[in-house]
């Protein structure tokens, strides 16, 4: 039976939905790279909230969604950008969070990073309180027995004056580090209030002081995590990354080859991960990544590539709504019973939007359970005026 899909611009047109799942049972740990899901946060529907009260969230359904990917063998980047941090998700809630999925990855034999900021400051900040909000938040991390994420902060990027700031700041906050941790840097793409990171508009410059950071401290740096969605920047920075520093890319552009390296992929020829779009892919992801482990690198470019469109659609301008798509695309999957966000960020995108993210991810076979994400699908267009 066909679906009514909304396009751009008006009208719908007609859709014939796949028959059949495509089986990827969970399997083993990978070997050949290190891979994390930033992972979403599934909402409490019942719960009586606003946009910008606290964040209402049900434990059980966002644990669960844990541990399926672990169960894939990938690790769960925790209290990032996908899960909403700033963005519908506060820091009582990530501290929450944070607590609740270490101690889970602990019980699953995951691994798990967690994003450490300084979003307890709603209003920006002085140095001194920035670092002492960053300090809060990686005590909160390192108690839980997860790896940080050192994200990059709204409020440093409002109140540094240059470069000299960020070299200063992120220098104590790695001489404090118990272990090594992973520096993320999240483009303007992904949150406008980031532009100018690292003290300079000038991506040559700001990547300079990037690099002068690491370089002083590259016994407390496991990885450095980019998501500028530029492929040809990320390969040129993990060249000049010192030996050992892992390049973690969150490129949702360009993950495949940016993952499959350069030949020979040795040494910084290759990217690791921690992407969002692992997310909705996490069985696809996982199946691709185990025959890069063979070394088939041909065939992760067959498993992977194809994905590549749904990810440059979930992740389309403004891109920092892509966790839209990805909660929609865990709820057709079965992943929750549901279609809403904290935040109400559920109505984000448009619905032609939702319905070509539906088609495409039904076009690789994601839902385990087609008539299911079929029919749930259909219950959306209908509520939304799309009859069927």
């Amino acid at each position: 039976m066909t679906l009514r899909l909304p396009v751009t611009g008006g009208g719908v047109r007609e859709y014939e939905p796949r028959a059949e799942p495509l089986a990827l049972p969970p399997a083993g740990p990978l070997t050949s790279r290190t891979v994390f899901s930033a992972a979403h946060v599934v909402a409490d529907p019942y719960a009586d909230t606003t946009p910008d009260g606290p964040a209402a969230i049900d434990w059980d359904a966002t644990l669960a969604f844990r541990r399926h990917l672990w169960a894939h063998g990938l690790g769960v980047a925790e209290a990032m950008d996908t899960a909403q941090r700033g963005m519908g998700l506060d820091w009582a809630g990530a501290a929450e969070l944070i607590r609740r999925s270490a101690a889970e990855a602990k019980a699953a034999g995951g691994r798990i990073a967690c994003g450490v900021g300084t979003d307890q400051l709603t209003a920006g900040g002085t140095l001194p309180e920035i670092r002492a909000a960053y300090e809060e938040q990686l005590a909160v991390v390192e108690e839980s027995g997860a790896q940080a994420v050192l994200m990059a902060s709204r409020a440093l990027a409002a109140t540094a004056g240059g470069a000299d700031d960020y070299l200063g700041l992120y220098g104590h906050l790695l001489r404090q580090a118990s272990e090594p941790v992973i520096l993320h840097w999240l483009g303007p793409m992904f949150d406008p209030a980031l532009d100018g990171y690292w003290g300079s508009a000038d991506l040559d410059t700001a990547t300079d002081t990037f690099l002068e950071v690491i370089a002083a401290h590259p016994d407390k740096v496991d990885g450095v995590k980019i998501s500028l969605l530029d492929a040809r920047r990320e390969v040129e920075l993990r060249r000049r990354l010192p030996e050992g520093v892992r390049c973690y890319t969150g490129d949702d552009f360009h993950y495949p080859e940016l993952i499959a390296g350069e030949e020979p992929p040795a040494g910084n020829r290759f990217s690791h991960a921690l992407l969002g779009i692992f997310d909705p892919l996490a069985p696809l992801a996982a199946e691709a990544v185990r025959l890069l482990d063979t070394g088939d690198t041909a065939g992760f470019r067959k498993v992977l590539d194809p994905t590549v469109a749904l990810s440059r659609h979930l992740f389309e301008a403004p891109t920092r709504f892509y966790k839209t798509g990805v909660v929609l695309l865990a709820w057709l999957a079965g992943h929750q019973e549901h279609f809403t966000m904290v935040g109400g960020l559920q109505s984000a995108r448009s619905l032609p939007h939702l319905a070509r993210a539906y088609e495409l991810a039904d076009g690789l076979r994601l839902f385990p359970d087609p008539a299911r994400a079929e029919a749930r699908m259909r219950s959306l267009l209908t509520v939304y005026g799309v009859p069927q």
